[in-house]
């Protein structure tokens, strides 16, 4: 994007035409900060020139329409010491409830937990572990009134980092992508089971703060859950923290859902920017930063995450903490996963643009190899799944896979504090990762 400075000759008649339409309320600031300098001259040059503006008028048109789509009328905002406004929505008129579906409807109570819900592994691994339940935006002492959703306003700013409107608040599209694939510019390293049926997952991952080499590139932990093939028809549900410049500009952890029913193609999103993740809770906004962050070799904070199938409706319900109920995600988002999952995930995923044509330097995790251990490694602990009965049990023949070991590495293991674990992350580009 080019400075402010840059500027374009606007004809008189065109210049009229901005200033008359209050609904594309386009500054003059704006169409130059948006604005590319051009090198051609003569009449091609001309042309160009007179013919931005008109583009950047449809560009800020889509842009308010888009935003009086995910925005709701608010009873209250807060306004959040990160600079992120929360608006405090009728859980009513949250953008779930645009779909036909759910048209006249309010959002469901919980369903019971899965059993053995309440056992829980020590803290151990030789430090202390604090959990994260808490909000930038809770410093300031205010709170959303009952009957209402906490939701982080998506701004102007927001959508014009965004690489495409179309696409915004969605993942990059990914063709035949499969767990173990780099190709599209994604690597992982992760601990999954997909030897049975499952309906749900759970775990605590610790939250840190990894340095992005490129503001397009992002840097998440989460919980997976998925089902169908590694093509076309691929569901997922997914859950966690995340660093992303592009979607949320800046470089806080945030708390993240996303979901798809073909393989990131068209359908799903990030947060609330698509008709789809149903929020029941005042206390929690979806896409803002969480905090306090994990120190190197120093205490440690993290997240407890679960997803799980309610027996009875079938909809996929999410936690966070203990006893936190976020919302849900209606079963009939999904095909396969209106059933049940037959994989679930939990680790890392950066996106490797390779800038300057080498590997990014965006880390993962802490931005520390696994190698390093406790309070100085990111972390997923206590990972356990929902099997067909409603059961929450330990995540059984658990294998580990990591698309670079030089770049992002993983380590599992068991104990009677951790039960299943593993240290996971690293980097990016260094000596091992050219």
């Amino acid at each position: 994007m080019a400075s402010c400075s840059s500027f374009y000759f606007v004809p008189f008649l065109l210049l009229m035409f901005l200033l008359s339409s209050p609904p594309v309320n386009v500054s003059a600031a704006a169409l130059a900060s948006n604005s590319e300098p051009s090198s051609r001259s003569g009449a091609a040059g001309n042309a160009t020139a007179r013919l931005r503006p008109g583009k950047e008028v449809l560009k800020y048109k889509r842009i308010r329409a888009l935003l009086k789509k995910l925005n709701k009328p608010s009873v209250k905002t807060i306004r959040s010491p990160d600079g992120d406004f929360i608006d405090c929505v009728p859980s009513h008129l949250q953008p779930a409830f645009d779909h036909p579906k759910l048209k006249d409807q309010k959002p469901l109570d919980p369903p019971e937990r899965p059993k053995n819900y309440n056992f829980t592994i020590a803290e151990g691994g030789g430090g202390t572990v604090g959990e994260v339940v808490v909000q930038a935006w809770h410093a300031t002492g205010e709170a959303c009134p009952e009957g209402t959703v906490a939701m982080r306003r998506t701004t102007e700013e927001d959508m014009l980092r965004a690489s495409s409107l179309r696409r915004y608040g969605r993942k990059p599209a990914r063709r035949g992508v499969r767990h173990d694939s780099t190709s599209s510019g994604h690597e992982h390293a992760v601990g999954y089971v997909n030897s049975e049926q499952y309906y749900g997952a759970k775990a605590s991952v610790n939250v840190w703060s990894p340095r992005i080499g490129d503001p397009s590139e992002f840097s998440l932990s989460q919980i997976w859950v998925i089902s169908g093939s590694f093509g076309n028809d691929l569901n997922t549900i997914e859950a966690g923290w995340q660093i992303s410049p592009e979607l949320y500009g800046d470089s806080n952890p945030r708390f993240f859902t996303y979901w798809t029913t073909d393989a990131y193609q068209e359908t799903g999103c990030y947060n609330h920017n698509c008709r789809g993740f149903v929020q029941t809770t005042n206390k929690i906004a979806i896409g803002a930063a969480i905090t306090p962050e994990s120190v190197y070799n120093g205490r440690q904070f993290d997240i407890t995450l679960m997803i799980w199938k309610d027996p009875k409706h079938g909809h996929w319900w999410l936690e966070l903490g203990q006893g936190l109920v976020v919302g849900y995600w209606p079963s009939y988002l999904f095909t396969h996963l209106a059933r049940h999952s037959n994989m679930v995930q939990f680790g890392g995923e950066v996106v490797n643009t390779q800038p300057s044509g080498s590997h990014t330097a965006t880390q993962m995790g802490s931005g520390h190899f696994p190698s390093e251990g406790f309070d100085r490694a990111a972390y997923f602990r206590n990972l356990q799944v929902v099997d067909w009965d409603n059961n929450l049990i330990p995540a059984a023949n658990l294998k580990i896979l990591a698309d670079h070991t030089g770049c992002y590495d993983i380590q599992g293991g068991s104990n009677a504090e951790w039960g299943s674990y593993f240290y996971y992350g690293g980097p990016g580009r260094n000596v091992k990762c050219p």
